[in-house]
């Protein structure tokens, strides 16, 4: 569009950006700036505090990339995901977790939504507040997504509104999540994970850093040997950890990561309603060979609808994917926060106001 605001204080956004000839939107006040690309899924891919020049989002070693430039080497699922991930925030929807077998059809790492381009339209553009919604039409899966982003003036707080749609004449099954990275530099083994009191099992996957099997309480879990992990905690990079663990029964829908060295942090607030799992991928120098080689050192704190794939919860039969009558329509609000901090956090309101430890 050639005649959009083209603001320098308050709130402002444009779509009139490419960020390696994807389209990009971004959107930005007083305290924060915030990136999203379109052509790749929505993807959130840059969460900036300007006052600390802090960025939140983890990038991936191989960052952005336009997927129509290159042809992937083979048609593995889980390689042509992790090929396009860029690290960051991704709404993940109507499949999270391995490739699966989705109503016959092949669905490889999480879902085909995020290597799909989304359709961008500004909804709202003023002094006080800017909107931008992204809409997909899934392929695969019969599901119409949007994806709404608001951000006020002089506000630390970034709104995401996720509804999803069936679009078939017949129940469709979903897991639906918030697919959030978070690393170096922001992450570092002097920061401190603080949320809500929850349970805490452990998938039987061979991770390094947690018993398998393991079922506990936050914020205490074991390690291999039986010994306590403090999950407030971060090992260093040096300590080569990796691993999956869940949370839930989470008595309230919140988290935070807070730098103490840097003096900032990053929370995110959530309805357990809907999100009834929080999913706490670790990568701690460890993960050896494709993707990471080793040479990563970054989170995801993940609230989901299911548990990855839909399996059941250990000891049920039970899955966990939600169910989706025909034409039913289903919505969900997440707000993240960035806050200054070098103490922690005991709560985080649905609103994002924060209180400090």
């Amino acid at each position: 569009m050639h005649y959009q605001n083209e603001r320098t204080t308050d709130c402002r956004i444009s779509d009139s950006w490419t960020y390696r000839g994807l389209k990009t939107v971004v959107l930005e006040n007083e305290l924060l700036r915030v990136s999203i690309i379109a052509d790749k899924g929505a993807d959130v891919f840059e969460l900036a505090h300007k006052k600390t020049d802090t960025e939140f989002m983890w990038r991936t070693p191989w960052s952005v990339r336009n997927q129509s430039l290159s042809t992937p080497p083979t048609g593995n699922g889980d390689n042509v995901w992790h090929d396009a991930y860029i690290g960051g925030w991704q709404t993940i929807a109507p499949t999270g977790g391995p490739p699966q077998k989705y109503a016959n059809a092949d669905i490889g790492q999480h879902t085909e939504a995020t290597l799909m381009p989304w359709d961008a339209v500004i909804v709202e553009d003023t002094p006080e507040r800017v909107t931008v919604k992204f809409s997909v039409r899934t392929v695969r899966t019969p599901f119409w997504i949007e994806k709404v982003v608001s951000l006020e003036a002089n506000s630390p707080v970034v709104t995401v509104t996720d509804t999803l749609t069936n679009q078939a004449e017949e129940q469709a099954e979903a897991q639906w999540g918030q697919h959030i990275a978070l690393g170096d530099p922001f992450l570092t083994p002097n920061c401190r994970l603080d949320m809500a009191p929850a349970d805490h099992f452990v998938p039987e996957r061979g991770g390094n850093r947690l018993l398998d099997g393991h079922v506990g309480t936050w914020p205490t879990a074991l390690d291999p040997d039986g010994k306590d992990v403090d999950l407030t905690s971060f090992p260093p990079k040096s300590d080569r950890l990796q691993d999956y663990s869940v949370f839930k029964n989470q008595k309230e829908g919140w988290y935070a990561v807070t730098n103490p060295d840097r003096g900032v942090g990053f929370g995110l607030t959530y309805p357990i309603e809907t999100f009834k799992y929080l999913w706490y991928w670790q990568v701690f120098g460890g993960g050896s060979g494709y993707p990471w080689y080793n040479r990563t050192y970054n989170v995801g704190l993940e609230p989901f609808t299911s548990l990855s794939a839909g399996i059941p919860e250990p000891g049920s039969e039970q899955g966990t994917s939600i169910i989706f009558e025909p034409g039913e329509t289903r919505s969900a609000t997440v707000r993240a926060v960035v806050y200054e901090s070098t103490t922690g956090v005991s709560h985080i309101s649905r609103n994002g106001d924060v209180t400090m430890i």
